[in-house]
């Protein structure tokens, strides 16, 4: 397996549509280029925020395809996890044939496995993938949590280099850490208003929805976070706060693409059965964007200034 390295921010990507709901691939690209450009470690294409469930297994490796011909130095984290071993097993696979430097898999939803049935899935994804795996957490989407024992048994596995965690629950993502310390094993925030309490109990990072929108801001965050500035990462933890919440005020990714339309990123058309964001929850939504970028300048020169 290549090493890679999964510390700092990891935008989430949406998936652009035009109007007929068909993929915008050359929006897809620029934005590929302005959050690499925005400073994030890596991409993380095909996910929940991307989309992933009303994509044809055909235009999930398309989105990955396209992401890794736009990037330039960052990492590509392809979600390619399903319900279904088999599926999750093909997707992998043909992420990995075009060029995903790593795999996000989503633990089986509806279907609801055991414990010993999550460890066979992803074990089988491991044995016959040979690219880094990240494990991902999300019980409010599956209906099923990966237990902390299971996680550190995963953990064990060479291909399987780290853990997405999404359950809103900070004492088990402790203990995953600390089940895992000995192992070569990543445990990345996968709640955007958790980052920060997951970073200080040993977390690396962020797989971000937030950062789609202010990525650098979510960057200094992290950073200062890693670095020990505690102070100063609080004060981007809070500036970025009602954003954080607002962006889980519908169902993601409703909110982030309204956002990015706001801010002239890409379309913010969405595929059934997602609809448009309510027009009051709109509304707040460009008030703390407006607020957001008022702050930007005077926020990110304090960063900086911090930094030096």
């Amino acid at each position: 397996m290549t090493e890679l390295d999964l510390t700092g921010v990891f935008p989430a990507m949406t998936t652009p549509f035009d109007s007929d709901g068909s993929i915008d691939h050359e929006t897809l690209a620029d934005d590929v280029r302005r959050l690499e450009t925005a400073g994030v470690d890596g991409l993380v294409p095909v996910g929940s925020t991307g989309e992933s469930a009303t994509l044809t297994h055909d235009e999930h490796v398309e989105v990955v395809e396209t992401v890794v011909d736009a990037v330039e130095d960052v990492p590509v984290v392809a979600g390619s996890g399903s319900n279904s071993t088999r599926e999750a097993l093909e997707l992998s696979r043909r992420s990995a044939d075009v060029g995903a430097d790593a795999l996000l898999l989503i633990s089986p939803y509806y279907n609801k496995p055991e414990q010993a049935g999550l460890l066979e899935h992803y074990r089988t994804i491991a044995d016959e993938v040979d690219v880094p795996q990240i494990v991902y957490n999300v019980p409010s989407r599956t209906g099923k949590n990966i237990e902390p024992e299971t996680a550190a048994e995963l953990a064990t596995h060479e291909n399987i280099a780290g853990y997405k965690a999404a359950s809103g629950d900070l004492g088990q993502i402790s203990e995953v850490v600390e089940r895992t310390r000995g192992e070569e094993f990543s445990v990345l925030s996968g709640d955007d208003a958790l980052t920060l309490p997951v970073i200080s109990v040993g977390g690396v990072g962020t797989i971000s929805v937030s950062a789609n929108v202010e990525p650098e801001r979510t960057v200094a965050m992290v950073e200062a976070a890693l670095d020990d500035e505690f102070a100063r990462a609080r004060e981007l933890h809070h500036e970025l706060g009602p954003l954080n919440r607002h962006l889980f005020s519908e169902t993601n990714p409703i909110p982030v693409k309204t956002a990015m339309e706001m801010r002239g990123y890409a379309p913010g058309t969405l595929r059934p059965p997602l609809t448009e964001m309510r027009p009051d929850n709109a509304e707040e939504l460009r008030y703390i964007l407006e607020g957001l970028e008022e702050t930007r300048e005077e926020s990110l020169d304090a960063a900086a200034a911090e930094a030096e």
